[in-house]
């Protein structure tokens, strides 16, 4: 799928993965976060194959992927305990707070928009510090002020040292960060 394909993200930077839909966008970052394999080729974290040290590596990133992954009989509390549960992580009230979805804590995900959905999808980036962010498409069905809250993590994160691979059709408007750019399908 990719050929010839290599790059370095490290502290601090943004490396935003751009193309056309099917390039492989996708298929990129799911590489990345470990949840499949390349066919061919090595990936790497702190000098390591992320396959010798998939438990410390897991828990060095944090993966959001295009669909929201909520349990759509759970209210958005529920869901976010859950995800606390499965990778750690506590203060959700503060992350419902960053992400202004309080006032839909006991909703079920089922009856929010897709909007708010993707808040709550995102608000997992808030419940525990992981170095690297992997995102697919974390703008989608935002409103402005939903994009403007993003941004906001993103600046501060990596201002703070953090990484961050993502996808977005849109032009990432980010001041002071280190941004770089990998065209696929070119």
């Amino acid at each position: 799928m990719f050929d010839a394909l290599s790059f370095e993200v490290t502290a601090g930077q943004i490396l935003q993965i751009e193309g056309p839909n099917g390039s492989g966008k996708t298929s990129l970052l799911r590489m990345l976060a470990g949840l499949s394999l390349p066919d061919e080729g090595q990936i790497f974290w702190n000098d390591e194959l992320i396959r010798r040290q998939r438990a410390n590596y897991s828990m060095a990133l944090h993966y959001i992927g295009h669909q929201p992954g909520l349990k759509s009989g759970l209210s958005v509390v529920e869901n976010l305990r859950f995800s606390c549960r499965l990778m750690g992580g506590q203060d959700i009230e503060a992350a419902l707070r960053t992400l202004s979805i309080q006032e839909q804590s006991t909703q079920l995900a089922h009856t929010l928009s897709a909007g708010q959905q993707r808040r709550v999808a995102l608000a997992r980036l808030l419940l525990r510090p992981a170095p690297l962010w992997i995102l697919d498409e974390p703008y989608t069905a935002l409103d402005v002020r939903g994009i403007e809250m993003i941004n906001q993590q993103l600046s501060a994160h990596v201002s703070a040292g953090g990484m961050v691979v993502l996808t977005s059709h849109q032009p990432l408007q980010l001041l002071n960060i280190s941004l770089r750019r990998l065209r696929l399908g070119a």
